[in-house]
């Protein structure tokens, strides 16, 4: 193809060769991660916020990290996550094959089996890659205690 050539993409099927399948579309979302600790919660009608501004996971189907920024925002009911073990629990998220999508809604699942909150929302906002940034946001409904 000479330099002069122009490409016409308007009616180009997408190429979905080696696409994705069920082992790539689950992948990390039962794998064994360090136990979120709790304590005991103190005090009623508050919201804790905790940002992770270096969260990587590893893309299962390209083998590529992912990076992004993650944000839990919760109101305690009789447990409180503690911080030190989410420290560790986001840590084993770095060698993790999962997609962003799948780890926003684990990481919202594993809170809420830890610590049963009020409500609990967990918002991953990715780097952008090939132009497209991601911002995905989970909610808990609301406990009925």
């Amino acid at each position: 193809m000479s330099g002069d050539e122009k490409i016409d993409l308007r009616n180009t099927e997408p190429n979905t060769s080696g696409g994705y399948g069920e082992e790539q579309a689950n992948a990390g979302i039962d794998e064994q991660l360090p136990e979120l600790v709790t304590f005991p919660n103190q005090f009623n009608d508050y919201t804790i916020t905790i940002e992770n501004p270096e969260y990587t996971s590893i893309c299962p189907k390209t083998g590529l990290p992912d990076y992004g920024t993650v944000t839990i925002r919760y109101a305690p009911n009789t447990r409180c996550l503690e911080l030190k073990a989410l420290k560790l629990y986001f840590l084993a998220y770095r060698n993790l094959g999962i997609f962003y999508e799948n780890a926003v809604n684990r990481i919202l699942r594993d809170i809420v089996a830890a610590c049963d909150p009020h409500w609990a929302e967990v918002e991953g906002v990715f780097t952008p890659r090939g132009g497209l940034s991601t911002t995905i946001t989970t909610r808990s409904k609301q406990s009925e205690a």
